[in-house]
Formats: structure tokens, C-alpha cells, sequence
């Protein structure tokens, strides 16, 4: 009978979205970042297609990283998110893996006493004294992440703040005989403060990711604690799913 559609058979309104998705896609490839769309009647009236469908296909871009909706002024071009394997690597390590140029800066450099919540973090006297060292990580030159890094002096007491100034923290562990062999990291959404927003450039309470990381040597001992803010609209975070033996 004609008319009745197959099970099975996709949806017209889906086919015709993922056909829209389809050249949004095509037409991403010779846009840049920022570049803005033509608006909502315009790409509709092009494309052939309803103002609902052309937006379900944006807000599908969207919410892949690939557009950027701002409210009042239109759809952008977004920079794409960078995927962030949940692994025992450095920052440096990771974007050099992806093909980018990491660098940074040591926003500030100080000793302290761990007190009562590093000092538990590392299984140390809140007494001992432990490096705080908070960096502002980039690649490509684009801010990422604000980074602040708990290390007790005693494992690299001659640590100067130049031995950190671009370098991979974790090779410089490694130089120093210290191998990281397992960690533990916590992860949640969070917003940016006033100050983050300034140091990240972006908007006071943009979306962020925070990390809390306590990384530990093969005989257990805890190296290191780090609280990582990452940019929400440069990051996404990609896990590696396996079943469980039974």
C-alpha cells in the first residue's frame, strides 16, 4: 500500500535532518573558526527544508562542539573540542600525541606547609612542606586549563620554578628517578569564578571541567595532587569501555 512506510524505515523529518546535517557539514569545511552561518531563513530557503528541522540539525552540531549558538547573534563556528583520554599521561604528552604545541606558564611558584588536606591527599604531616605550583596550560598557543600541583619538596627539594616553565612535569620526575605509576582522578562540571574566567578568557561562569588527581609511585607512594580546571567549550572527555570478565 503506498504511503505506509516500512518498519524499520527512518522517519521523514530524521531523513531530512541527517540530509541538512550533511551539508552543514559540507559547508563547515570551507568556513573557520568564528566564521558565522548565514541565518536560520536564509540556510532554510537553500537548503529546502523547515526552520524546526534546519534547527535540529544545528542543535545536533552544537551539542557535538561543532557549532556555536549565541543567543541574539547567531550560529558560529566552533573550535573544536580537544578529546581527553582518561590515561596516566601528562598535558604535554597528551597534546603532542594530538598533533598540537603544548606550552605554559607558571602563574605562580611557592612553598608552604601541606596542612591538614594536602597533607592527607599525599600521605604527609600537614608540617611537611610541600611545593604549590599553579600553571596555566595552552596548546597551540589557546588557553586550556589552570593547573595547580601539590608535590612534596622532599621528593625534589632543588625544584626551581624555570625547571617548569614549558616542560612536561612528568619528565622531569623522570629525570629525577621518580616514575609515576598509578593514580586516582575524580572528575566534575563545574563553573569558572570571576577570577578563572580572567586568567582562561572566557566568560564568568563558563563551563569547566575539574580534575582532582593524586598519582602514586609503583610502591605506592603518593607523588603528586593536582587540581585541573579545563575549559568546558575546548574539552571533551573520551572513555574507553570494555565488559566486565565474568
Amino acid at each position: 500500500m503506498s504511503g505506509v512506510r516500512s518498519v524499520g524505515e527512518p522517519e521523514p523529518a530524521t531523513t531530512k535532518r541527517r540530509a541538512v546535517r550533511r551539508e552543514l557539514l559540507a559547508m563547515l569545511e570551507g568556513l573557520e573558526v568564528g566564521d558565522a552561518l548565514p541565518s536560520e531563513r536564509r540556510l532554510a530557503a537553500e537548503l529546502g527544508v523547515s526552520r524546526p528541522t534546519l534547527r535540529a540539525a544545528i542543535d545536533e552540531l552544537a551539542a557535538q562542539g561543532l557549532l556555536d549558538r549565541r543567543q541574539g547573534s547567531g550560529t558560529y563556528v566552533a573550535e573544536r573540542k580537544i578529546a581527553v583520554a582518561l590515561t596516566m599521561s601528562s598535558f604535554t604528552e597528551d597534546m603532542i600525541r594530538r598533533g598540537m604545541r603544548p606550552g605554559g606558564r607558571v602563574l605562580s611558584f611557592r612553598t608552604e606547609t601541606a596542612g591538614a588536606k594536602i597533607g592527607r591527599r599525599l600521605s604527609i604531616s600537614p608540617m611537611e612542606e610541600v611545593f604549590t605550583i599553579r600553571r596555566l596550560r595552552l596548546a597551540d598557543g589557546a588557553t586550556m586549563a589552570i593547573e595547580t600541583l601539590y608535590l612534596p619538596r622532599a621528593l625534589v627539594p632543588e625544584l626551581r620554578r624555570e625547571d617548569l616553565e614549558g616542560r612536561s612535569f612528568y619528565t622531569l620526575l623522570r629525570e629525577h628517578g621518580i616514575v609515576l605509576a598509578s593514580g586516582r582522578e575524580t572528575i566534575e562540571p563545574t563553573v569558572t569564578t570571576a577570577e578563572e574566567a580572567e586568567v582562561l578568557g572566557v566568560p564568568v561562569h563558563a563551563p569547566a571541567f575539574l580534575f582532582e588527581r593524586v598519582s602514586h609511585t609503583e610502591e605506592g607512594r603518593p607523588v603528586e595532587y593536582v587540581r585541573s580546571l579545563y575549559r568546558g567549550d575546548r574539552y571533551r572527555l573520551e572513555l574507553e569501555l570494555k565488559p566486565v570478565p565474568r
